[in-house]
C-alpha cells in the first residue's frame, strides 16, 4: 500500500516525488520529509508516514527530525562565516582562540585539522557517560587535556561526535555564544527556519521518534561479532563515546530520543530541523534566500577544497568520504548533484546539501534509520539530477 503523501512539489519535478514515495517501500513504519529549493525558491515540500509508530502519529507538516551528523554541516557554516567575517583563520592554530588546548602535542593542532578531522581526536580516550555529555565544559575539558589518537595532521578519521564540541568550542571563545546560540542569531532566526542545535523544552513535542531498521541493527551485529576482546574499538568509541550512547545513536527513550540529549548542544550529531528549514539553510550558502545570503562564492569556494579523502586512520572499508573544511564533499560515498556540491549527511539516511552549480538547497530526513549502504536519499538526488538535466 502506498503512503499518503502531503505537500506540494513543482511541476516538472513529479519523478523526484515519485522517488520520495519509493523510499517508503517496504517499510510501513517510516515516516520522512523532502525539501528542496531551486535558486530561493522552494519546488518542493514533501512530507509523508509516521513520526511516531508506537502511538500511530502521523508526520506532518511541522514535525521535526533528529538530524545526526546534517549537524557537523551547519556547524561548518559557522565556521565558514567566521572566515568571512576576518574572525577565525583556518590555518591558524586552535591554541591561537583556546589557549588551554595546546597541551598533550597539540600545540601545532590547525582550526583546519579540527575541521576536516585531522586532529587526532576522534573519540574520548576514557569513556564519557551519559551524565556527563549534555555538560559543554564537563566534555570539552577532557578533549582539551588529551593526547591525540595519532599525531595530527597526518592522517584522517571520522570524529563522529567530538567534531561539534572541538570546533565548537573555537566558535564559542571567538564569538562569546554558545554553539547554539550563534546559529540561532546568525542562521535559524533570520531565515525563520525550525532549526536547533539544543532544542528548547517547548519544542520537544514536535520530534519524531527515531527508529531504528532491519539493516542497521543487522550492520551493528555482525560489528559486535567480529569486534575482537580486550581492544578498543575507536570507531565504535567514537560513535558511542564509551558508555553515553548506544552503538546504532537511538534506542526507545535513550540516546538521541531522551529529551535531555535533545535539550543539549551536541554540535556533532545533536541538530534537531524540520527539512524544509535544512532546504533553505543550504540554499542560503549559495543564493540569496528569504532574503538572507550566509556565505559568499570565494568563502565557499575556500571551505570546499578537498582537505581529507582516501583510506582513513582506522581500517574503514571503502568507499570513503572527502571532506573540506568540515563540509562534506561529493564522492563516491556520498554522491550529490555533481562535483560542486557541499553538505552533510546523517546517521540513518539524512542528506543535506548545497549546489552551487545546480542553484539547489536540499534535504532528505526520515526517522527510519537503516544503514550505510541505504539509497532512499541517492535515489531522490538521482531523480532531481535527471529532472535538471
Amino acid at each position: 500500500m502506498n503512503v499518503q503523501l502531503d505537500g506540494t512539489v513543482a511541476t516538472g519535478l513529479e519523478p523526484v516525488r515519485d522517488a520520495f514515495e519509493a523510499s517508503f517501500r517496504g517499510k510501513p513504519e517510516m515516516g520522512a520529509a523532502l525539501a528542496i529549493r531551486f535558486r530561493g525558491e522552494v519546488v518542493a515540500d514533501l512530507w509523508g508516514g509516521l513520526a511516531d509508530p508506537s502511538q500511530r502519529i502521523p508526520w506532518r507538516k511541522d514535525t521535526l527530525s533528529v538530524i545526526f551528523s546534517c549537524t557537523k554541516g551547519l556547524v561548518s557554516i559557522l565556521a565558514a562565516r567566521l572566515v568571512q567575517d576576518g574572525l577565525l583563520d583556518y590555518q591558524a592554530p586552535v591554541a591561537e582562540y583556546w589557549p588551554e588546548f595546546a597541551v598533550a602535542g597539540k600545540s601545532g593542532v590547525r582550526v583546519m585539522d579540527l575541521l576536516a578531522h585531522r586532529s587526532g581526536l576522534s573519540a574520548p580516550r576514557e569513556p564519557l557517560e551519559l551524565g556527563q555529555i549534555i555538560h559543554w565544559d564537563t566534555v570539552v575539558r577532557q578533549l582539551g587535556a588529551q593526547e591525540p589518537l595519532w599525531e595530527p595532521g597526518t592522517g584522517y578519521a571520522y570524529h563522529a561526535i567530538t567534531h561539534g564540541w572541538l570546533i565548537g568550542e573555537v566558535i564559542r571563545r571567538i564569538t562569546g555564544r554558545s554553539v547554539g546560540e550563534y546559529f540561532s542569531d546568525l542562521v535559524a532566526a533570520p531565515l525563520n527556519a525550525d532549526a536547533w542545535i539544543g532544542l528548547p523544552s517547548r519544542q520537544s513535542a514536535r520530534v519524531a521518534s527515531m527508529q531504528v531498521g532491519s539493516t542497521l541493527s543487522e550492520l551493528t551485529r555482525q560489528q559486535a561479532a567480529a569486534r575482537k576482546p580486550d581492544t578498543i574499538d575507536w570507531g565504535l568509541q567514537a560513535m558511542t563515546l564509551g558508555l553515553a550512547l548506544p552503538p546504532e545513536l537511538v534506542a526507545p527513550g535513550e540516546g538521541f530520543n531522551d529529551p535531555a540529549v535533545q535539550a543539549a548542544e551536541i554540535p556533532g550529531a545533536g541538530g534537531i530541523s524540520t527539512a524544509r528549514a535544512l532546504a533553505s539553510i543550504w540554499s542560503s550558502t549559495i543564493t540569496n534566500t528569504d532574503g538572507v545570503r550566509l556565505l559568499d562564492d570565494a568563502t565557499a569556494a575556500v571551505a570546499t577544497v578537498p582537505q581529507s579523502e582516501g583510506p582513513p586512520v582506522w581500517d574503514v572499508p571503502a568507499p570513503w568520504p572527502r571532506w573540506g573544511m568540515g563540509f562534506q564533499l561529493d564522492s563516491e560515498a556520498r554522491r550529490y548533484l555533481g562535483r560542486s556540491g557541499f553538505g552533510h549527511d546523517g546517521a540513518g539516511g539524512q542528506s543535506a546539501f548545497a549546489d552551487p552549480e545546480f542553484g539547489i538547497g536540499f534535504a532528505f530526513l526520515t526517522n527510519q534509520m537503516e544503514a550505510i549502504d541505504d539509497l532512499r536519499a541517492t535515489s531522490i538526488i538521482d531523480a532531481l539530477r535527471h529532472c535538471l538535466a
